[in-house]
């Protein structure tokens, strides 16, 4: 797969993840289940619904969704807390928007276990997946966020 290619399948495959981190976090859908859904509905498939006009969800590096996904799903309480210590004073967890959790977990997991992507890299895409579902104000939280879990994540 060419660098672009790739590029924009790993795009694809993190903003899959948040929405399928979400679905599990509303829904309590079981690991297994929930990565079968997205391998054979999802993925890569035709939207069929008429707002849409038969798109197609973006080609995802399936690899990388199900690591991004697995990971936060065996990492979460140590994700929680990195997450949890760069709030600011009276912020907590729960009191996040769910979405802007997901996003902030997936984010935190690359940043902790997948160094072979830049932190540079992990911040910015998922800056960008924030933006799909907030205002800017939102987007730069998540950079602030993870900017400061990359700094100690990824300081040795």
């Amino acid at each position: 797969m060419n660098h672009p290619a790739r590029s924009k399948a790993r795009s694809a495959a993190r903003l899959a993840a948040v929405q399928a981190l979400y679905q599990q976090h509303m829904e309590g859908t079981a690991l297994v289940r929930l990565l079968d859904e997205f391998h054979q509905h999802r993925l890569g498939r035709t939207i069929d619904d008429d707002d849409f006009d038969d798109a197609e969800y973006a080609d995802a590096e399936v690899p990388f969704f199900d690591d991004v996904v697995r990971g936060v799903d065996a990492r979460r309480d140590e994700i929680d807390a990195l997450v949890a210590g760069k709030l600011a004073a009276g912020w907590s967890i729960a009191r996040l928007d769910k979405t802007m959790l997901q996003v902030l977990r997936a984010g935190t997991y690359e940043l902790i276990a997948r160094v072979d992507v830049p932190a540079a890299v992990t911040i910015n895409e998922y800056v960008e997946v924030a933006k799909a579902f907030f205002d800017d104000g939102q987007a730069k939280f998540v950079n602030g966020i993870l900017d400061a879990v990359a700094r100690d994540a990824r300081s040795g």
